[in-house]
């Protein structure tokens, strides 16, 4: 076979691919996701946007601090970063639950502070159709509210409080955690 023969059976047989392969289907239907670390405390199930957490991780040992309110567990020291743990329950008037191996630490890291954040379990990266916002959000304590805005549903039927850090970082009560 020549070449001039074996490149027109290629320029044909890809002339014979193209007219009769079929068209990818269109995705007209693609929903816009929403993602965030999932945890709960107080028996409620909650979840904070990626942008307002700066790590997940174990609690770490801690040394306690006189004259705080008694939701500030102490100070650790996370790779050489004084890193202050506050009982997110207990700031709440709650008490933290579940085995302990279980709590986690949520880093909450602005401009201007740097906690941790203990809650009773956490699931990691949650993934949510933006379609399964519900604003009016779920049933929580009254306490929660100000810093819940609104709720999203996962494929189970499952409500997620989606928690505001940012606004928590800025409450003057958490801001504020020396005894009076």
């Amino acid at each position: 076979m020549s070449e001039h023969s074996a490149f027109k059976a290629l320029t044909s047989l890809a002339a014979l691919s193209r007219r009769s392969a079929k068209g990818l289907p269109a995705q007209v239907d693609v929903v816009p996701r929403w993602s965030g670390v999932g945890f709960s405390f107080l028996g409620s199930r909650f979840v904070t946007p990626m942008g307002q957490m700066a790590e997940l991780m174990e609690v770490p040992t801690s040394t306690k601090l006189p004259g705080v309110q008694p939701w500030v567990l102490g100070l650790s020291n996370v790779r050489g970063r004084l890193l202050p743990l506050f009982d997110l329950p207990a700031f709440f008037g709650g008490s933290i639950s579940g085995q302990k191996k279980n709590h986690r630490v949520l880093v909450l890291e602005t401009e201007n502070l740097y906690s941790g954040i203990v809650v009773d379990r956490a699931f990691g990266m949650q993934h949510f159709s933006a379609d399964r916002f519900d604003a009016t959000g779920t049933e929580i304590k009254d306490e929660i509210k100000p810093f819940v805005k609104g709720a999203y549903q996962d494929s189970r039927g499952e409500m997620w409080s989606v928690f505001n850090l940012a606004t928590l970082a800025e409450d003057p009560r958490f801001l504020n955690a020396a005894m009076v």
